[in-house]
């Protein structure tokens, strides 16, 4: 099975600082839903994974939720394409949860789904924690200069083995402007 790992927030969607809360507020990144499009015909299976701690802080809930995946879902489905599944963890970070990245928990919970192991498979996010549950799945690492993308590139070129957090050094993180170009060097 060729698997692709995606995040949502600043990699499928643009991102907020104060959280995307609704359905409304929830808007496509140029090129994004196609890009998922390619994937799956390229005989990806496409999985969305992704932190959403705004539902432990009350910022919205989990009919909120099911209505911006619900748009994800119908967008991409009007390409011609589907999503295999959308994995969330609902926990903040003082929850201290397993699912929650930089841990890989919602990595395991695909593995367990789909009968399969994420070596190798694709992972593209905008953060370092999105990179860095990839690394603990062994897959290969893509970072998008979306999002928080370039904070996170900046973190990377501005620390490499200084910090424990920041070790991603040697990986082999590909480094794409956004997803769409990100799929044009996967497929």
């Amino acid at each position: 099975m060729k698997l692709a790992i995606l995040d949502r927030d600043g990699v499928i969607n643009h991102d907020r600082d104060d959280y995307v809360r609704s359905a409304e507020q929830w808007r496509p990144i140029d090129g994004s839903i196609e890009a998922i499009a390619r994937l799956y015909r390229a005989g990806y299976t496409v999985v969305v994974a992704t932190n959403q701690s705004g539902l432990a802080r009350g910022y919205f809930d989990l009919d909120d939720l099911e209505a911006m995946h619900a748009k994800l879902t119908e967008l991409v489905e009007a390409q011609g394409a589907q999503l295999a599944a959308i994995f969330y963890c609902p926990h903040g970070p003082e929850d201290h949860c397993k699912c929650r990245k930089p841990l890989p928990g919602l990595i395991d919970a695909i593995e367990a789904e789909f009968n399969t192991s994420a070596q190798s498979a694709v992972l593209v996010g905008d953060s370092l924690r999105d990179l860095q549950a990839g690394l603990a799945k062994d897959c290969r690492l893509i970072l998008v200069q979306t999002g928080k993308g370039q904070q996170t590139l900046a973190q990377l070129e501005h620390h490499p083995g200084s910090y424990p957090e920041y070790t991603l050094e040697g990986h082999g993180v590909e480094v794409f402007a956004n997803l769409n170009s990100a799929v044009g060097a996967v497929v």
